[in-house]
């Protein structure tokens, strides 16, 4: 009986341990290829900035891809964030209205998007509508190997390529995240004073006073790393494209995927840095909406 439980016992410890090491192995090789990609974006962002520096991209490569970024970008990202505001405004009333606090929605709703949804709203429809779109076409490129054409005619892939779509995405975001900021208060304040009937002139005291330039600052600054992001992944994404449609589809989806992510994981970065610099320029600010 007694060799019967050491046999049952030591058969479990043995499952127990191949269970363990088969988990370490998976989340081992995980780590391994995060940290692999993440040295190769590295080093692919690294070849785009020394082309982009040492030769000039030629007009002709520019204008499109500010045409497919910007202009056509403002009407998704203009409805977005007018759609933002109002969901603010309807989520955050009746909260404040409890507390006596409704005059002080237009603060909140300014607030919050000037220094937050406004470029994370726009970079994300950013990285939707362009960052997969460049990744589809960069991959069909590479499957089709119009790549290996463009070298083999003496031009750098990704000077002709990658260069004009990242200026593109860091030069015009800012200007879609003050689209995406100024539709957003505009649906705010139809909600809060046409709908809900806050004060009009409150309601603008309130934002005038409590959102200042730092604020708006913030949220721009935000947007050259997010639009940078989003070019250097979605491109890169492109460029190592698998064979075949489905691999064009998957490069698409991962464009996305990891442009999202590391957008939110810089957002975080990026308020941290922020929030410091504003509480060392104005330590007694940050209870003055009280």
């Amino acid at each position: 009986m007694g060799n019967q439980q050491t046999s049952i016992h030591e058969s479990l410890t043995g499952r127990l341990n191949a269970g363990f090491v088969r988990v370490a192995n998976a989340w081992g090789n995980v780590v391994i290829q995060g940290i692999n990609t993440l040295g190769d974006i590295s080093l692919f962002a690294w070849r785009m900035i020394v082309w982009m520096v040492t030769a000039r991209p030629r007009r002709e490569t520019l204008m499109p891809n500010f045409y497919a970024v910007g202009v056509l970008s403002l009407p998704v990202v203009a409805l977005t964030g007018t759609f933002i505001g109002m969901v603010l405004a309807i989520q955050s009333y009746h909260q404040f209205k409890t507390m006596g606090l409704e005059s002080k929605l237009g603060a909140v709703i300014t607030m919050s998007l000037v220094r937050e949804l406004g470029p994370v709203l726009a970079a994300t429809m950013l990285a939707g509508r362009v960052g997969s779109a460049m990744a589809a076409v960069i991959g069909t490129m590479r499957v089709t190997e119009q790549i290996d054409a463009l070298v083999s005619m003496g031009a750098n892939p990704i000077h002709y390529l990658v260069v004009p779509r990242f200026l593109a995405c860091v030069l015009l975001i800012p200007a879609l995240t003050i689209m995406a900021d100024f539709m957003g208060i505009v649906g705010g304040y139809f909600f809060s004073v046409v709908v809900f009937g806050i004060d009009h002139a409150q309601y603008l005291k309130n934002s005038r006073d409590f959102v200042g330039g730092f604020d708006f600052f913030t949220g721009i600054f935000k947007s050259f790393f997010f639009g940078a992001t989003i070019a250097i992944v979605s491109c890169y994404r492109g460029f190592h494209c698998q064979a075949g449609a489905e691999g064009v589809g998957r490069a698409a989806t991962a464009a996305f995927v990891q442009s999202f992510v590391m957008i939110l994981a810089l957002d975080i970065v990026l308020n941290m840095f922020l929030d410091g610099i504003y509480y060392a320029l104005w330590p007694t600010s940050g209870t003055k909406l009280l």
